[in-house]
């Protein structure tokens, strides 16, 4: 059986998606990383990968990218649709537009490269789709309404999507990241901050703030990405995956208070960490 998979994944510029990238491409996967932030790629096209730009709200780059890869390679075993991001602040002061955007990026583009991706892998009889959510597709942190709403939107559509490609010998796997050391504190805090640390939410929005500059900045607070990469790693190598890998700090022991604890419980428990 040959081990060598042919593998498109997304938001593959920074963080996660790059690390996994650059561990598959070790292991001798041949592998597409996909980015809006194609000259943020270098490193993966010098380890052997491959390049595209591709944004997951753009349905001519997602088509272009499909079809090259099936072009050069004959086929797609394996899509990680990874690129995502998040948005903070208070619901009331979150603009649709903001909050259209987050499900575009996190939902409908992953569904729609999906879609693309799965004639192919139909036709192959085999593949495997790789969905990265988050803890936060199980639990919710305070003015994380439109982020904590795509990843448990995400959770219940990939649960669909695995009954409807079983008969395909198509998996569906979920990845389920805790706190990783990554670009995501970065990327929600200066909007969050702009949205609401000025009007009636501003006193909970600096303590978010707070609370997440600690978390990124404290040593042993966050995870690599290294251990998302072992985990979606794992996944492809395995002939019977999981349906779900949880890997990170924080992401047992939260989901864990959320399931067995109560929302009342875990109301407290995550409101005491925020300062």
């Amino acid at each position: 059986m040959n081990s060598k998979k042919v593998i498109l994944i997304t938001g593959a510029s920074s963080g996660m998606g790059k690390e996994t990238a650059l561990k598959l491409i070790k292991e001798g996967h041949i592998v597409y990383g996909a980015a809006r932030r194609v000259e943020k790629m270098q490193a993966l096209v010098d380890a052997g990968g491959h390049a595209l730009k591709m944004d997951v709200t753009n349905d001519e780059q997602m088509e272009a990218g499909v079809n090259q890869v099936i072009k050069e390679q004959g086929k797609i075993d394996v899509l990680v649709n990874n690129a995502g991001y998040a948005i903070y602040g208070s619901v009331e002061e979150t603009s649709i537009a903001d909050a259209r955007r987050q499900f575009e990026v996190n939902i409908f583009g992953l569904a729609r490269l999906t879609q693309l991706v799965l004639p192919h892998m139909r036709k192959q009889q085999s593949g495997k789709i790789i969905n990265i959510s988050s803890m936060g597709g199980k639990i919710y942190t305070p003015l994380g309404a439109w982020y904590h709403a795509t990843k448990h939107a995400l959770e219940g559509w990939s649960d669909c999507l695995r009954i409807e490609l079983k008969p395909f010998n198509i998996d569906v796997v979920i990845i389920e990241p805790g706190a990783i050391a990554t670009e995501f504190g970065d990327v929600m805090l200066d909007p969050m901050l702009e949205r609401s640390a000025n009007g009636p939410y501003r006193s909970i929005t600096q303590a978010v703030a707070k609370t997440v500059k600690a978390s990124y900045e404290k040593a042993g607070a966050s995870s690599p990405p290294s251990v998302i990469a072992d985990a979606i790693s794992s996944a492809i190598r395995s002939s019977r995956p999981k349906t779900r890998y949880v890997a990170g700090k924080l992401a047992k022991p939260l989901m864990f208070i959320r399931k067995y604890f109560g929302d009342r419980f875990f109301d407290w428990a995550v409101m005491s960490q925020v300062k």
